[in-house]
């Protein structure tokens, strides 16, 4: 272990999340999309030269869990010069799914490469079969505009050609272009905060704390891992379907834990689909990352070196680790979340108190895109909603939040219905879907939609059909349900569509409570 000042260690620690903060301050400040500036979908942190976290805010767990693939993707592609910034979207080069377009600056010190600053942050349009790009597709290619690592600045010098081009494959252009610019400027308040700390305090001791809070990281995750019983573990859960077949998707881990390492393999998961539910690597690895992390309860950095105890197994053309061309938009944000349920079912076993029930396990995603004649233009918007958490062995779950993959706030109705052609009729909690238990699971959410204009609406959401399980004798959450009203009409609706809608139609979405956790008495 390399020698190191407790106190400084700790400084640094706080040091760099504060950049990242920081970053993510100034991208919410100056976007333009309610998806990026209320609702905060987006990711800021802080890379060594070899592409590997050391640093990162407290924002979304699926996007940075992915992003040091993408940096090291750029790292094989891209010669970065000073000046330098690189945005990619490109789920097979550690991209999420294409709304999240990932900004990539480098940090060059005494003319040599030393550090990376990027962001991630989820676009409400980027092209596609329909508004908010989000489609029931059956191939990549038909979700939107793919962006391979691209220097979109170059040398200090903004590539308005590239910028360009962008623009003119998505639905809002105007917006889009506010939102670049906003990463743009979070990368650059990231850079300029780190070449402020290296001016104060030395390149050479800025190098070891990035290495050693990686090591502290590793060593507290080892020790965490120590503390679940040697053993092999196994959960299976289902997806309701992948939007295109009506047919159940298996996702099953097995954990060997054995000593300070654990193996997860999925092999068993079901081989990827043809819908749009494909999860990538880094998507899986982000999964995993997130349920080792949570079970660590002193406040330590999240960086790659958490990887380093973690031993994944993904058989290629899983629906876990999928293979161009597979539709990816649903494996993000759906995926995810089955991936972290079975996690914690199979980590229930084996330390029953530390594990709660499942949460809503779904995102609920909606998006939705016309014209409106309001305001003369054209409209894309994109949102999650929230539902119930699972309920755990000393506390009940909590209501109408979001949980797990997804760390993101509620867009508050004003700013909504001052952007879009509708109104919100109702918002609440969705009373008695939560599970039975000694300790309750957590209500879900009712949201309706009314159009004034006509629309086309895509939903992907998950727990229509399989409920979020309780745990140890807890009974399980109200499973979800998507609702259309139309002109007197109640229509059911798949968990997974994409509709037509017309003005006065209504969209409801009442989303899963949690499970329970333990008998009730």
């Amino acid at each position: 272990m390399l020698e190191f000042d407790p106190i400084e260690l700790e400084l640094f620690k706080n040091i760099f999340v504060s950049i990242s903060e920081e970053m993510g301050a100034v991208l919410g400040r100056t976007s333009l999309s309610p998806n990026i500036k209320e609702r905060k979908d987006f990711s800021c942190a802080l890379f060594n030269q070899k592409g590997e976290t050391f640093a990162q805010g407290s924002h979304i767990p699926v996007h940075l869990g992915a992003m040091p693939l993408s940096v090291q993707a750029c790292l094989k592609a891209i010669n970065f010069d000073d000046g330098d910034l690189v945005i990619l979207n490109d789920p097979y080069r550690g991209g999420t799914h294409l709304p999240d377009i990932t900004c990539i600056s480098p940090v060059f010190i005494s003319k040599k490469l030393a550090f990376f600053v990027a962001n991630r942050a989820h676009h409400s349009d980027v092209g596609g079969m329909t508004p908010g790009s989000m489609p029931l597709a059956t191939e990549i290619y038909q979700e939107g505009l793919i962006i391979p690592p691209l220097k979109i600045i170059q040398k200090g010098k903004l590539n308005n050609y590239l910028l360009n081009f962008i623009l003119a494959n998505v639905r809002t252009p105007d917006e889009r272009k506010g939102d670049l610019l906003a990463q743009i400027a979070a990368n650059n308040k990231g850079k300029q905060r780190l070449e402020e700390i290296i001016k104060k305090y030395g390149l050479k001791k800025i190098l070891h704390y990035t290495h050693l809070i990686q090591i502290y990281s590793e060593r507290i995750l080892r020790e965490t891992i120590k503390d679940i019983p040697d053993g092999t573990y196994a959960f299976t859960d289902y997806m309701d379907d992948d939007g295109i077949r009506n047919k159940p998707i298996k996702i099953a881990v097995k954990l060997n834990v054995k000593k300070d390492e654990v193996l997860i393999d999925f092999s068993s998961s079901s081989p990827q689909v043809e819908g749009g539910v494909n999860a990538n690597f880094a998507v899986t690895c982000s999964a995993v990352l997130y349920v080792f992390r949570s079970l660590i309860e002193e406040d330590i950095p999240f960086n790659t070196g958490l990887m380093k105890p973690l031993k994944i197994k993904v058989p290629l053309g899983s629906i876990l680790n999928a293979q161009s061309p597979a539709a990816t938009a649903g494996g993000n944000v759906e995926t995810s979340q089955r991936i972290v349920d079975v996690l914690l079912g199979a980590l229930s076993q084996a330390i029953p108190e530390k594990i709660p029930a499942a949460s809503s396990g779904t995102m609920n995603n909606v998006a939705f895109g016309g014209y409106d004649p309001f305001r003369k233009r054209t409209f894309a918007y994109y949102e999650t909603i929230g539902g119930g958490m699972g309920g755990s062995f000393d506390s009940p779950g909590l209501s109408g939040v979001h949980t797990h993959m997804t760390n993101s706030l509620n867009t508050p109705l004003e700013a909504l219905e001052n952007y879009l052609p509708l109104k919100i009729n109702r918002y609440c909690l969705r009373r008695g879907s939560g599970g039975e238990g000694r300790n309750k699971g957590g209500e879900g959410i009712i949201r309706e939609y009314e159009f004034f204009v006509p629309a086309q609406a895509t939903i992907i959401s998950e727990r229509r059909k399989f409920s979020p399980f309780g745990a140890h004798g807890g009974g399980k959450g109200k499973k979800g349900k998507n609702t259309l009203l139309s002109k007197g009409k109640k229509i059911a609706l798949n968990s997974k569509v994409n509709i037509k809608v017309l003005p006065g139609d209504v969209l409801r979405i009442e989303t899963p409570g949690g499970g329970g956790y333990g008998k009730k008495k």
